[in-house]
């Protein structure tokens, strides 16, 4: 199921929001960034590894659900969590912008209790106990949460800007995200190669000129 819903997700929104958020923005890691051994979590993530999804299953998502259950929650909102969240990463690792810098366990773990809390203060309309006995988090784990949540809110702002283009923009952008060949696209649609090309560069110049205008793409880290 979750192998499903990710390759339905990349196949309509992944390709052109890690290429045209590139144009904005600057890497979060240095060059000489040390990679954390459990980077192999990430890749397994980016290759739809069942093996390493597995193990995530085994190995990290018991601590999520204990925590999201003590706090207001129980275990299908837990596992609601972890999918939303394993879906990010991959979207976010399949987009080679997720390099590991801390131990995946405190990185996963930070990513679905800030997901949860945030599931929290939205529905609850009045204040709710947090049972918060959890071991300091240091900053380079933050900084990884930070990260991934931004490219989270870049998704989420092209698909908001995305569903406003009109059909045949977004038919026409979701093809030439799939099919690398412009000549094949012309084809699909039984228009010209001329036609395409000249309703691609409108329709990104279109979504690009909505997106900038955004007071949240100005939120963004993006520089």
């Amino acid at each position: 199921m979750l192998k499903e819903q990710i390759q339905l997700y990349i196949n309509s929104v992944f390709i052109f929001v890690t290429s045209f958020f590139t144009i904005f923005e600057k890497k979060f890691f240095m060059a000489n960034t040390t990679i954390h051994p459990d980077q192999i979590y990430i890749e397994g993530l980016a290759n739809n590894d069942s093996a390493i999804i597995q193990s995530i299953y085994k190995k990290f998502v018991p601590k999520v659900v204990h925590y999201i259950r003590n706090n207001s929650g129980d275990e299908d909102k837990a596992q609601d969590v972890v999918q939303e969240i394993m879906i990010l990463l991959f979207n976010q690792a399949k987009a080679k912008k997720l390099q590991l810098t801390c131990p995946f366990d405190a990185y996963f773990f930070l990513l679905c209790k800030r997901k949860w809390l945030n599931e929290i203060k939205k529905s609850s309309s009045k204040g709710v106990t947090i049972d918060d006995d959890m071991p300091y988090i240091n900053e380079p784990t933050e900084e990884m949460a930070t990260e991934t949540e931004v490219f989270d809110e870049k998704q989420q702002l092209f698909d908001m800007m995305f569903q406003k283009l009109g059909d045949k923009c977004q038919e026409v952008l979701r093809l030439s995200f799939t099919i690398k060949s412009m000549e094949e696209v012309a084809e699909k649609l039984n228009v010209t190669y001329g036609y395409v090309r000249k309703k691609k560069s409108l329709c990104v110049g279109q979504l690009t000129q909505w997106i900038q205008e955004t007071n949240r793409f100005k939120s963004l880290k993006i520089t």
